[in-house]
């Protein structure tokens, strides 16, 4: 399911150690890992120059950091805005997983500041993994699954049994949170919990799997209370689907409920106290 990784640096210590933390899972050691730097277009020869040279500096810094088996991984060096390049590469290379940085801004900021990170969650078809800035990253054993009814949730989910599989340190969390369970209702037994119908079949692959499993359904908006249980369960990996809403015609438009911040997606992106992966297909 994630056999080709495209790891974008953009200089953030916390996603070089996002891959390395990534790089203790089974299932990530198998992959071939691609590493892009992007020299943005510069005014003078001279400059371009500087800054190629520091791209090459810095994708040797990678390579020696982080604990890659050299006969899998590449490194991309390229000119061009980083934004396009990044999605042109994704799709170059049939990317099943983008690990980038983010700063975690909000709605109109992402937009106003030219947001890489943004435009790509934006406009990509691939998954994403994007880990902000002021957060810190931490051993991969905790992975929390935002579920629902939508087949994006469903192929998180199918990732997230990828990863932990063979894997005995993990533990998914599945997560439901259902905006129409009233408060008096709460909280529910375990078995109530494990008979949710969102929730129980979820609980029976990560058996097949041998995947260790919780599970939590509570009521709420979705995004707030996400990121509140996040945090609540000390989670090291959050994972959600994030569907493709528009058309490939419309690829060049602007979805203004994402780039507002009005979706689920772009709530938790920019909310979660941990790492997020962006599942679609």
């Amino acid at each position: 399911m994630l056999n080709k990784i495209l790891y974008a640096d953009a200089g953030s210590a916390q996603t070089q150690d996002m891959l390395k933390a990534l790089m203790d899972l089974p299932a990530i050691q198998k992959a071939a890992i691609t590493v892009l730097h992007v020299v943005p277009p510069q005014i003078t020869a001279e400059a371009f120059t500087e800054k190629w040279e520091d791209g090459g500096k810095i994708l040797g810094d990678i390579l020696r950091s982080i604990p890659i088996d050299p006969a899998k991984v590449a490194t991309i060096l390229r000119q061009g805005e980083p934004k396009t390049t990044v999605c042109e590469v994704a799709d170059e290379i049939g990317a099943d997983l983008i690990i980038m940085g983010s700063r975690g801004l909000k709605r109109l900021e992402a937009i106003l500041e030219n947001s890489v990170s943004q435009y790509v969650f934006q406009l990509t078809n691939h998954p994403m993994l994007l880990v902000k800035d002021d957060i810190y990253v931490k051993r991969i054993k905790r992975v929390m699954v935002a579920l629902d009814k939508s087949a994006a949730a469903e192929y998180a989910l199918d990732l997230a049994l990828y990863l932990l599989r063979d894997y005995p340190e993990g533990e998914v969390i599945f997560a439901r949170v259902n905006p129409d369970l009233k408060p008096d209702l709460l909280p529910l037994s375990r078995q109530e919990t494990e008979n949710n119908p969102i929730v129980a079949p979820a609980i029976a692959k990560a058996k097949r799997f041998g995947v260790a499993y919780r599970c939590v359904v509570t009521g709420g908006k979705p995004g707030e209370q996400i990121c509140t249980l996040a945090e609540d369960y000390g989670v090291d990996l959050l994972m959600l689907g994030s569907p493709d809403r528009r058309p490939s015609v419309a690829k060049s438009l602007p979805d203004l409920d994402r780039l507002l911040g009005t979706s689920l997606s772009d709530y938790v992106r920019v909310n979660a106290p941990c790492p997020v992966l962006l599942a679609r297909q």
